[in-house]
């Protein structure tokens, strides 16, 4: 099978927001507690963050993380993971049904991010809570004033603000399983006096309001056209969430998976634009998608949980290979919609739903990291458009799916081209155009033969990516996730 990749040097899509790479650490699970907080693990360092953890999120080169959650955010008080360790509640969590010790909050969790190299998006709670705790943790955050949260932040052993810079203004809010969710109209006056109150306390911040919590909610358009009708001048972007699954094995549709992120995007942005042309406005709301990845192999587990358990192995989802090209399909995607999409979150991080897992023995890389990795290594620049030839094949619900989905980026002296061939017998033969004066230096492959392989703790390199050898004639094997980089 032959397929033809068309580069157009001339026409950029965007300059990257290095944050497309961003990813997320909510209270669940075992994600904080026994992920990346485990004081009696023998790699914890003063503060009980586990070293080996820590190495590894700098590998993935994060540069922000989203925190406190998530749905766990909506019945939060940030105010009880602050100040003194045996002076902390635990507390009921009702999200997840969980019991929450509060022993990590924003103190550790800021820490922690400096020591692995990223930046926090805070969310606040807009659940049980509001535009008065919104703005109080602003100014316990941000703030170098003599007022009462600044100095509550000084009692704390903190003298210099944290200086978070981004926010989330609640989360999911027309999900019924959100605690304390709200109807578009009432959460669009809710997000934009809390927006402003934020912003009167400290006007460098960026905000992110809530769009509807999937594609498939029957909220979805109207929704975001609600809240950007009354937020429009106080937020900054607008959310998108969606995650993906293989639930009726059917890899040659899931492998399509990115087709409908495509339009989710698009879509989104067509209202956004929609909205600005409504209002007359010269601004322009673009997109974080601050919730994305593979979610579906911990389903039926999960239901198992006794209630009030302390940080249980929930939605631990074990990736299989196509999981990882369906990930690397979705970077593709986003990269691609660079030009809309500054923001994007792979949720989570670790253990939970993540490429990172852990256990006392030590940590294992998912299949889910690599082309992640790769992604966030060699993302950064300028996304370079593309023109696609590409046999094609149909789904159960999409027709003419192109076997060949990829993404060019240009770093500086290098041109990088992430690629996946969906299909799942026949290897690509690829014909370039526009890449004149370039020399391929390295090709990089992940694929297996078994599309259910996965990676253990005992057997943590049964899936890894490897070499290619590089020639002047380029091949794509069947099922691949490809980087192909190029020296100018």
């Amino acid at each position: 099978m032959k397929a033809k990749i068309t580069l157009s040097k001339d026409k950029p899509i965007s300059e990257i927001d290095r944050r497309l790479y961003g990813s997320f650490i909510e209270h669940l699970g075992r994600a904080v507690y026994g992920g990346i907080y485990q004081p009696d693990h023998p790699t914890a360092d003063d503060m009980g963050f586990r070293k080996d953890v820590l190495d590894l999120v700098r590998k993935l080169g994060v540069p922000i993380v989203r925190y406190p959650g998530g749905n766990f955010v909506s019945g939060y008080n940030w105010e009880d993971g602050t100040g003194p360790k045996d002076q902390r509640p635990k507390k009921l969590e009702l999200a997840w049904g969980t019991v929450e010790t509060n022993q990590v909050g924003i103190d550790e969790f800021q820490e922690w991010a400096k020591r692995a190299d990223t930046d926090v998006m805070m969310a606040v709670n807009l659940g049980t809570r509001g535009a008065d705790e919104a703005r109080q943790l602003v100014e316990y955050c941000n703030l170098d004033t003599d007022t009462y949260y600044a100095n509550m932040r000084r009692k704390n052993g903190f003298d210099k603000p944290f200086g978070i810079k981004l926010w989330c203004l609640g989360n999911e809010m027309d999900g019924p399983w959100q605690i304390c969710h709200l109807t578009a109209a009432e959460y669009a006056r809710k997000a934009c006096e809390t927006a402003k109150l934020m912003k009167w306390t400290d006007g460098s911040i960026e905000l992110v309001a809530c769009g509807s919590s999937s594609l498939y909610m029957p909220t979805f358009g109207e929704w975001e056209r609600t809240v950007l009708r009354e937020c429009y001048d106080v937020i900054d972007y607008i959310s998108l969430h969606n995650y993906y699954g293989n639930r009726e094995n059917d890899t040659a549709s899931y492998l399509a998976s990115s087709v409908n992120m495509d339009k989710f995007i698009k879509t989104v942005a067509g209202i956004c634009d929609e909205i600005k042309a409504e209002k007359n406005s010269e601004k322009t709301v673009n997109l974080s998608f601050d919730e994305w990845n593979v979610w579906f192999h911990s389903n039926e587990a999960d239901k198992k949980i006794p209630r009030w358990s302390y940080a249980p192995r929930q939605l631990e989802d074990i990736y299989n290979f196509e999981d990882a090209l369906v990930v690397g399909s979705l970077l593709i995607t986003l990269i691609n919609n660079s030009d809309r999409v500054k923001i994007a979150c792979l949720a989570q991080l670790v253990n939970v739903i993540a490429p990172i897992m852990t256990e006392n023995e030590g940590c294992w890389l998912q299949t889910i990291f690599y082309p992640f990795m790769h992604a966030s290594l060699y993302g950064r620049g300028t996304a370079l458009s593309t023109e696609v030839e590409s046999p094609a094949y149909d789904t159960k619900d999409l027709k003419d799916v192109p076997y060949l989905t990829c993404t060019a980026v240009d770093n500086g002296d290098t041109v990088t081209v992430f690629a996946v061939n969906r299909s799942l017998e026949d290897a690509i033969e690829l014909d370039l155009a526009g890449f004149d004066g370039m020399k391929l230096i390295s090709h990089t492959v992940l694929t297996c033969d078994d599309m259910k392989a996965t990676n253990s703790l005992t057997d943590p390199d049964n899936i890894k990516p490897e070499e290619a050898a590089v020639s002047d004639s380029i091949t794509l094997g069947a099922h691949s996730w490809n980087v192909l980089r190029f020296k100018k």
